[in-house]
C-alpha cells in the first residue's frame, strides 16, 4: 500500500490523504478523510490507464456504464502523485466525466451510448484501447470480412477496405494526425469516433483557433506550430512522417537532426561560429526547445505543477 500526503497540504486539508493498494491482483485508488471522530473513505478500483507513462498516466474507472476519472494521477516529472489536472486542491472528486473527445485522443474506438457530445455513458465492451492500427488505416471490420471469404486459392486484389495515409496528400497525412494533434479548442461539428482517414478534417470541426494565435499553448498543438513554421511553409511535401515514423519506437530527440541536415546546412546555423560541427548533432534542442504547458496543470498541496512538451514551431529561438 501507498499512502501519499505532502507536508504542504496542511495549508489545504490535512484530514484527506489518498492511497494506492492493489487487492486480489487489481489496484484502487482511496481517498480518506478524517475528522474526528468520523473517518470516511472511497474505493474506486483503477479500470483503464490512459498515457503512455513518458509524462505520466491518469485512471478512469467504470460505474455501470458510465466512465469517470479518478482524482490522483502519476507525474513522471518528480516521481510523484499529483491531483488530477483540472482538479481542486484538496477535494476528493470521482464524478468528473471522461467524455468521449478524451477517449478519441487516446483510444482507437469506443461506442457511445447517447447522441450528446459530453456524455460519458457507452458500450463498454466496444472499447479498443490504445492507438492501433485503425486509426490511422480505417475500421478495418470490411478487411476482415474480405480475407476470411477470399480462398486461400484465390488471387487476392488490392484490398480498397484498408486506406494507406501514405497515399494520401501531405494536407491530407498532417490532417490525420491532427485528429489528436491539434488541441481541444476546435468547435465539434459530429461525434468522435466518426473521422475516417483521408477526408478533410474541417468537416469534422471548426476553424482551429491556435493556427491563428500567436502563442498557441504547446500541449497538443503540434499541427498548428508546424504549420507556423517557415519549414513547413517553404515545403509543398512536408508532413509530420517527414521525421516521424509511427510503426517504430520514438527516437531520441537529438537523432532527428539527421533530418533537419537533409535540407539544411550546419555551417549556416548562426550558432556555428561559435559551437563548431558539435551543433550538428542536436538542431532540435535548439530550434524545437522543451516548453511548460498552461493547458495540463495540476494544483496539488497548493503547488501548481506544469509538464513541460516539445514545441513544433521550428524557428530561432532568444538564448
Amino acid at each position: 500500500m501507498l499512502m501519499i500526503r505532502d507536508p504542504a497540504s496542511k495549508d489545504v486539508d490535512p484530514r484527506l490523504s489518498f492511497k494506492m493498494d492493489i487487492e486480489h491482483g487489481d489496484y484502487y485508488q482511496t481517498a480518506v478523510a478524517e475528522q474526528a471522530p468520523r473517518k470516511m473513505s472511497r474505493s474506486e478500483r483503477i479500470d483503464i490507464v490512459t498515457g503512455s507513462g513518458v509524462r505520466g498516466q491518469t485512471y478512469p474507472y467504470w460505474r455501470e456504464n458510465a466512465l469517470f476519472e479518478l482524482p490522483v494521477s502519476y507525474w513522471t516529472d518528480g516521481d510523484q502523485w499529483v491531483n488530477s489536472p483540472g482538479y481542486k486542491d484538496g477535494t476528493a472528486n470521482f464524478a468528473r466525466h471522461v467524455d468521449a473527445r478524451c477517449l478519441e485522443r487516446h483510444a482507437t474506438y469506443i461506442r457511445s451510448l447517447s447522441t450528446d457530445f459530453e456524455a460519458n455513458i457507452y458500450d463498454r465492451s466496444s472499447l479498443v484501447v490504445g492507438i492501433s492500427c485503425e486509426t490511422c488505416h480505417g475500421p478495418g471490420a470490411a478487411h476482415v470480412e474480405r480475407e476470411r471469404a477470399a480462398s486461400s486459392k484465390t488471387k487476392k486484389s488490392k484490398d480498397a477496405a484498408i486506406l494507406n495515409p501514405a497515399k494520401f496528400t501531405p494536407e491530407r497525412q498532417i490532417e490525420l494526425c491532427g485528429l489528436c494533434h491539434s488541441g481541444g479548442q476546435r468547435a465539434e461539428l459530429s461525434p468522435a469516433f466518426t473521422y475516417c482517414p483521408g477526408a478533410p478534417l474541417d468537416q469534422f470541426f471548426g476553424p482551429d483557433a491556435a493556427e491563428a494565435s500567436d502563442r498557441p499553448d504547446v500541449h497538443g498543438n503540434q499541427v498548428s506550430m508546424l504549420k507556423k513554421s517557415r519549414c513547413y511553409r517553404s515545403s509543398p511535401s512536408m508532413s509530420c512522417s517527414t521525421c516521424h515514423d509511427v510503426h517504430v519506437k520514438e527516437r531520441k530527440a537529438a537523432d532527428y537532426s539527421e533530418r533537419c541536415l537533409s535540407c539544411h546546412r550546419w555551417q549556416s546555423c548562426g550558432a556555428s561560429h561559435r559551437l563548431g560541427a558539435r551543433i550538428a548533432r542536436n538542431c532540435i534542442d535548439c530550434h524545437m526547445p522543451m516548453q511548460q504547458t498552461d493547458a495540463i496543470v495540476s494544483t496539488t498541496a497548493g503547488r501548481n505543477l506544469r509538464t513541460s512538451i516539445r514545441t513544433h514551431w521550428i524557428k530561432i529561438y532568444p538564448g
